[in-house]
């Protein structure tokens, strides 16, 4: 529901400068009730390098100004180097971000509008950096909420999953590459524009490469995955996520690993804020952030902190698809994480299949083609398109299976699902991928979870040690955490392959691996008739939208956003390919331009990136065109090979 009118009327400040201590500025947009002067109020941070000009500004109208309006200022700030903000911005979350992300809000809370205490909100790299500054514990900082982010940048984020590299880390860095080489609004910085611009295109660094050189979990990845140290947080945390999404696994291991009151909310959302996220049903998030604020920051008992620690959306079996407007379900709650009311529910790999007893199982071969994983969807599913895994019977029939036969009842889960194998390698790396499918009567193949390991990484992701060929080890794999049903009738299905593409890159060479037992233990959680007691969540509200005007010129896609005037286009081209018995065939190139323009100033940017490999190392090309109307003002080209690091 949209809604006009507030307790406070609101006026919104479209550009302010912060300073910091070393003459830098960060350029924010903020969002004020009318009588703040007279009436001090907290202040909700949400500090991104998106753009406030012309990022994020349809997601900021449907929120900002609904915090404002509830007696908040909604303060949203570009990271140095992004945007309107100056100087440079060379990685995600830098220790300058951070010390930057400290003093913006003591610089907040000194504000004569603010009351003198700090909320930071944030999804993704604002989820991120609100886990990583909490754990600085700057003083003003009383409570975040943190909404598909990471506590563990190595296992949990674009980059890596199972010591296995993940295609979403190159496109992700291909997205921001070319979106951090967007000038800042000559209307907002003035003549500076172009000496801004011109500083940024020669400096900005190749993110993909930098993080292709750190292939195991070292001092790269640990800092700034809070999980080192959990106890350095010291705020209260809410945690956020969607079973769509994947980054879901952060929520339990906060809820389990923080010391501080913490709450973890999961509903079957993709990469999206809950109140317009889909796949539905959405929730009214913002109302319930503003129960989180109103207790932690304004001292009101909104009875936030009696409720249960953690709530989740159960989900129903549904028919796979790589699109889904809303899954159907139910909430749940869990009062503790982990809870003592989930136990595990073991099954054996057997000559059978998946059964309840332990039973011989002749070892089985798996050498899969390198292409099975095309039903896989993508890593990071946002929702709006087919990006999310479907039928997965094709994959099926290329992987090594075990099922059981139909359910007499209904197997409910909430929590990882493990697989402990027992399998030898004829090649000295590996990679093995695990899939927890529910089979429909019909034979669909519904993907509950999956997890994957690079074998060389089986004692650890920081000292990857060869296998030695032939010789029988047992490895364990944790999947991704999932909330769902498995219905009486269905059969629960195990899949195992060698490859997963194209989410992870192939291994040098092409593994035959051998299954000679194994087990899959998975976390029962029993249906609780209190869960029909809980609460309903209210419905979606959000502050009227703004609307961009969406165009079209040639197969250029353009969107104008009429406030500013600004006219904003993209096209681009995403290519993977592998044949099917040859892992160092592998390619994946992109290409991308994007303009940006307000009647005769234009600007375009033209990126490329190409990634392949040898045997030996991974080959990475890229490429930046930078353009002020016809006049070409920078042209950079990089050509890499980054030693493969049992990857």
């Amino acid at each position: 529901m949209i809604v006009t009118t507030f307790p406070r009327s609101v006026r919104m400040i479209e550009h302010i400068l912060i300073p910091l201590k070393d003459g830098t500025t960060l350029a924010a947009r903020v969002w004020l009730p009318d009588d703040v002067e007279r009436n001090p109020v907290p202040v909700i941070l949400e500090y991104l390098p998106y753009r406030k000009r012309d990022g994020t500004y349809e997601r900021d109208a449907l929120t900002h100004p609904y915090l404002a309006g509830h007696g908040y200022a909604g303060v949203r700030v570009d990271i140095r180097g992004s945007g309107e903000s100056a100087a440079l911005l060379l990685d995600e979350y830098s220790e300058q971000e951070l010390a930057d992300g400290v003093e913006v809000i003591a610089w907040l809370a000194a504000q004569p509008w603010c009351s003198g205490v700090v909320g930071m909100m944030g999804i993704s790299w604002g989820g991120f950096n609100g886990l990583q500054i909490a754990a600085r514990r700057p003083p003003a900082l009383k409570a975040i909420v943190t909404i598909c982010s990471s506590d563990d940048r190595y296992t949990d984020d674009a980059h890596y999953m199972g010591g296995t590299l993940i295609t979403a880390g190159l496109e992700w860095a291909f997205f921001f590459f070319g979106t951090m080489c967007l000038p800042p609004d000559p209307l907002l910085v003035g003549e500076g524009w172009r000496a801004t611009w011109l500083e940024r295109l020669a400096n900005a660094p190749l993110f993909f490469e930098i993080w292709l050189q750190h292939q195991r979990r070292d001092s790269y990845w640990k800092r700034g995955s809070v999980c080192e140290d959990y106890t350095a947080i010291q705020c209260p945390v809410f945690a956020v996520g969607g079973w769509t999404d994947a980054y879901t696994n952060t929520i339990p291991r906060l809820l389990a690993g923080l010391t501080v009151p913490r709450k973890g909310l999961i509903g079957p959302w993709a990469h999206a804020y809950p109140h317009f996220a889909l796949p539905g049903p959405q929730i009214g998030f913002l109302q319930e952030m503003l129960r989180w604020w109103d207790y932690w920051l304004k001292g009101i008992d909104t009875g936030v902190m009696d409720e249960p620690m953690l709530r989740g959306w159960m989900m129903e079996s549904a028919k796979p698809a790589s699109h889904h407007e809303t899954l159907p379900g139910r909430w749940i709650a869990e009062s503790s994480w982990p809870s003592p009311g989930i136990t595990p529910r073991r099954l054996f790999l057997t000559d059978e299949g998946l059964r309840d007893e332990a039973a011989h199982l002749t070892a089985r071969a798996v050498c899969s083609p390198q292409t099975v994983g095309k039903c896989g969807g993508n890593w990071v599913p946002f929702g709006r398109g087919h990006d999310q895994a479907g039928d997965q019977g094709e994959d099926d029939l290329r992987s090594l299976v075990f099922e059981t036969p139909p359910l007499d009842a209904p197997i409910e889960l909430l929590g990882a699902p493990i697989v402990t194998l027992d399998v030898a390698s004829d090649r000295p790396m590996a990679n093995l991928v695990v899939r927890l499918c529910d089979v429909h009567p019909s034979g669909e193949s519904l993907r509950v979870s999956f997890g994957v390991l690079n074998l060389t990484h089986r004692n650890g992701h920081e000292k990857p040690e060869l296998l030695a060929i032939g010789e029988r080890y047992r490895v364990r794999i944790q999947l991704n955490d999932a909330g769902s049903v498995f219905p009486a009738g269905h059969r629960v299905r195990l899949a195992l392959s060698t490859a997963y593409w194209p989410m992870i890159w192939p291994c040098p060479e092409k593994a035959t691996l051998l299954i000679s037992g194994g087990t899959l233990d998975l976390p029962v959680r029993p249906p609780s008739a209190a869960d029909a007691l809980l609460s309903p969540l209210p419905g979606p509200e959000s502050a009227p939208p703004e609307n961009p005007t969406m165009l079209r010129r040639g197969d250029m896609r353009i969107e104008r956003i009429d406030r500013i005037g600004l006219e904003l286009g993209a096209k681009g081209k995403w290519q993977y390919h592998v044949e099917e018995d040859d892992p160092l065939s592998a390619v994946a190139e992109l290409q991308r331009t994007q303009t940006m323009s307000r009647d005769a100033w234009q600007i375009r940017i033209e990126t490329q990136m190409r990634l392949s490999c040898t045997r030996v190392a991974f080959l990475l090309k890229a490429s930046l065109r930078a353009y002020e109307g016809e006049q070409q003002l920078c042209h950079r080209d990089w050509d890499r090979a980054i030693a493969r690091d049992f990857l």
